[in-house]
């Protein structure tokens, strides 16, 4: 008799282990999106997209303008598809805020064979034409360092160009380290960039996969070699809007979040 209540209960343990575990996992999965929690906002953060309005974002060049070619789908803020280049899609969207010292964090979602990036740091040319940045710009794009989101596994930026071009690296400048694990194109991404002081970093899936300092050696010499090299005042520390970049590819974001480190 002990002993079948001794089984009984064990059985019971394990039932009760096994329902839990299923709940919590559908917690998660159900878990509102483009949402703070209680630590969250208990530490600073701030949501930069709502879900449901673009209250906050404005276009680069039609700022008087509503916004068009962006969307808003299941929680996510979409660019329209345009031709693969620049600028044929949505357009170049930034917010009105301005930061500093920040981490910002977001999830993008990239269709097959997309190319598309975060820029900070970001230069405003709209009315001071300068360095022609790609074939067509007419020097009035925006120009800043860009946390590349592309496909690596089809986009010819990548395949061409390799690790310097791919997702993550600081865009055309220093390559993601080996630790990078990133999910294919059409599954949701987590990126994070930090800017603190002068030192910088960029974040895929938890793992961090960028590091350098503004005015560093390794920075300049990579900036020299570059089509940045003659943009005055590259790389140099200000404060700065947040750019998500129109490449002309359809690409999502969601619970794009950040928190001052302003002292």
């Amino acid at each position: 008799m002990k002993k079948n209540m001794q089984q009984s209960g064990r059985i019971m343990m394990l039932t009760f282990l096994i329902f839990k575990a299923i709940s919590g996992q559908a917690q998660v999965a159900t878990a509102p999106i483009n949402t703070l929690s209680i630590s969250e906002n208990e530490a600073g953060w701030k949501l930069l997209f709502d879900g449901k309005t673009m209250n906050g974002w404005r276009s680069y060049y039609q700022t008087d303008k509503p916004l068009s070619g962006w969307t808003i789908e299941d929680g996510c803020l979409k660019n329209a598809k345009g031709n693969g280049r620049p600028r044929t899609g949505g357009g170049d969207l930034m917010t009105d805020a301005m930061f500093t010292d920040f981490d910002l964090r977001f999830e993008w979602n990239i269709q097959q064979g997309g190319n598309s990036g975060v820029y900070y740091l970001l230069q405003e040319r709209q009315n001071k034409p300068g360095t022609l940045m790609y074939n067509g710009d007419d020097g009035t794009s925006a120009v800043a360092f860009e946390y590349q989101l592309v496909d690596d596994e089809r986009h010819p930026d990548v395949l061409k160009n390799g690790p310097i071009h791919a997702t993550g690296s600081l865009y055309a400048l220093i390559p993601p380290n080996d630790s990078k694990k990133l999910k294919p194109a059409g599954e949701f991404n987590e990126s994070r960039i930090i800017v603190h002081g002068n030192h910088v970093e960029h974040w895929l899936n938890g793992t961090k996969i960028v590091s350098f300092d503004l005015g560093s050696a390794v920075l300049l010499e990579a900036i020299a070699k570059s089509k940045y090299k003659n943009v005055p005042g590259f790389g140099l520390k200000a404060a700065t809007r947040i750019l998500l970049q129109d490449h002309g590819d359809e690409i999502r974001f969601r619970n794009i979040k950040i928190r001052s480190l302003s002292e």
